[in-house]
């Protein structure tokens, strides 16, 4: 083993969503020297930089995607689901849909009420609107002078009009904006994307910044273990990849382990802290006996219902045959074109029941055919409503394999465990087809493709949704906060046992917010960033919400 003896204030693992805040913040003090460690690359290529190129990053694995698959799924006909995680600069934020949603007021707010002081939604929103640059300007919601750029989506096909005013006749509310006064109804959605180009955070919060003489990324650098002595975090051990020869590097003050729901714990427990009689039949020392770390795990399942159009205004129509690489080509020589959007411009936040106080399904509409994560091709002109259930019962782990650093966690999400998530799965059905099939969408709607009209009984949909479930990337909570003492991590994300030690990702959520996670992962790092620089947090903000204002189409 090499020691290089070189030492910094900050250790961080990891250059994803969090790691890219972090290693921004803590350099702003040019007398903080800080180390970021990333086992993948730049993230340079034109599929990261072009929105469109998506569904291509979330459908291989390869260098910007590590491309994982669960353990076989119970409750899911015994299938192994595929997992994308985002790999190199901006982790996820690198490969996602580019979507900018926060979750529900009353997600944070019940954390506080959990026992987590500070994390109410009136503490959190100044630390959103802190990283965010919203082009339309500043609101009670928004801010205009952060580095996350958040753009409205352009106006692009009208299908997405359509949907609205589908859901509008539906009798759900219109919301202009989820992340501001209300989130429950059908709207436009808020992007991660700046004049045509992905805004991860990388992008907004790494590559501004990278020439600063105070930070230190150092790409290719797999985490083997944390460095730990007498309970105390001192660096961490890393390599260059399977059978590279092992590398410390130190940290004078933290190590901050930002590595996502899966490899923060897995990092963890590889350092001797998790459940101590798992460990033990790894032969691995335990260090603190954190029977939590590796539990917990929470994700959105999703089903995707697909309808066929009529007109050859889908993705398929629109890239088929040449067309697809004239795209690439438009794109990189003037930045214009089909190249510079998601094509996820609309969608909605909706309540299986009347009762709920929040919405407890989201929907993402996509102009094209959209099956098993883009990894099949589409062979016709259609479009495709994924529906996810936003707060799932159902709930597992993230476990060890081996000792090895290299191997893959064993993945177990336990989805449809539970008998509520499987009736909230099956009315998301029944409410995508009540949308669908309302006037609006009568000019573009042809035969319902997936899961078919002869689907119809809940035993049906609920064997459909067994087939074909897939997740929607969105997996938190197994590094959890919490005011209880089982819980690893304080309120300020320490590592409860070890000192000098914090997690600062999406596995430290308690409980999944109501939507998609990375503009909350990038609020968690923001916050936290005060606390490690020894600064007061921003005062609470409260800003009105409501759950029941209707707008005019």
């Amino acid at each position: 083993m090499a020691d290089t003896g070189d030492r910094f204030d900050y250790v961080i693992v990891g250059a994803g969503s969090a790691g890219c805040v972090l290693a921004n913040r803590l350099s702003e003090d040019p007398n903080v020297t800080v180390a970021v460690l990333e086992a993948g690359g730049k993230n340079e290529s034109l599929l990261v930089k072009m929105p469109a190129g998506v569904g291509n990053l979330i459908a291989q694995k390869g260098v910007s995607n590590w491309g994982f698959e669960t353990t076989p799924q119970q409750f899911m006909d015994g299938r192994k689901l595929y997992q994308p995680r985002g790999r190199g600069w901006g982790g996820s934020s690198a490969i996602n849909g580019m979507i900018y949603i926060r979750g529900h007021a009353r997600d944070y707010d019940q954390w506080r009420q959990m026992g987590l002081s500070g994390w109410g939604y009136a503490d959190v929103l100044p630390y959103f609107k802190r990283a965010q640059h919203h082009e339309d300007g500043a609101d009670a919601w928004n801010g205009e002078a952060g580095p996350l750029w958040v753009s409205r989506g352009p106006p692009g096909h009208p299908i997405y009009k359509a949907f609205i005013q589908a859901g509008a006749q539906a009798g759900y509310p219109v919301t202009r904006d989820f992340n501001g006064h209300q989130q429950e109804g059908v709207g436009p959605y808020h992007l991660t994307i700046r004049d045509g180009e992905r805004w991860s955070a990388s992008a907004a919060y790494l590559r501004p910044i990278i020439e600063r003489p105070n930070l230190k990324v150092i790409s290719g650098a797999y985490a083997h273990r944390i460095l730990i002595e007498n309970k105390k975090a001192l660096g961490v051990e890393f390599s260059a990849g399977p059978g590279k020869l092992a590398q410390n590097v130190y940290a004078k003050r933290e190590v901050l382990v930002c590595g996502g729901a899966f490899q923060s714990p897995q990092l963890l427990q590889l350092s001797g802290i998790g459940p101590g009689a798992e460990l033990q039949k790894h032969g691995i020392n335990v260090v603190h006996d954190a029977p939590d770390v590796g539990r917990n795990l929470q994700d959105h399942l999703d089903v995707c219902v697909i309808f066929e159009m009529t007109k050859p205004l889908s993705m398929y129509s629109l890239t088929k045959g040449l067309k697809q690489p004239m795209i690439g080509i438009e794109y990189m020589l003037t930045k214009q074109g089909l190249g510079r959007t998601n094509h996820l411009h609309a969608g909605a936040f909706l309540k299986t029941r009347g009762e709920l106080d929040r919405p407890d399904i989201q929907i993402h509409l996509v102009n094209a055919q959209m099956r098993d994560h883009a990894r099949v091709k589409p062979d016709r002109d259609a479009f495709t409503l994924h529906a996810c259930q936003l707060r799932p019962e159902s709930k597992g782990t993230v476990t060890l394999t081996s000792t090895n650093p290299f191997d893959t966690p064993a993945i177990d999400p336990r989805y449809l465990a539970e008998e509520n998530d499987r009736r909230t799965m099956r009315d998301s059905v029944r409410i995508v087809r009540d949308i669908v099939k309302q006037h609006a969408l009568d000019l573009y709607r042809g035969p319902e493709f997936a899961p078919g009209e002869h689907i119809r009984t809940d035993s049906e949909i609920d064997a459909w949704i067994r087939q074909t479930g897939e997740t929607i990337y969105h997996p938190v909570g197994t590094v959890r906060m919490g005011a209880d003492a089982k819980a690893p991590l304080d309120e300020q994300l320490r590592v409860r046992g070890v000192e000098n030690l914090r997690v600062i990702d999406a596995s430290v959520m308690p409980t999944l917010i109501g939507g998609n996670t990375n503009a909350p992962t990038i609020m968690i790092a923001e916050k936290i960033s005060d606390a490690l620089r020894g600064k007061s947090f921003l005062p609470p903000q409260d800003a009105p919400i409501a759950e029941d204002e209707r707008v005019a189409v």
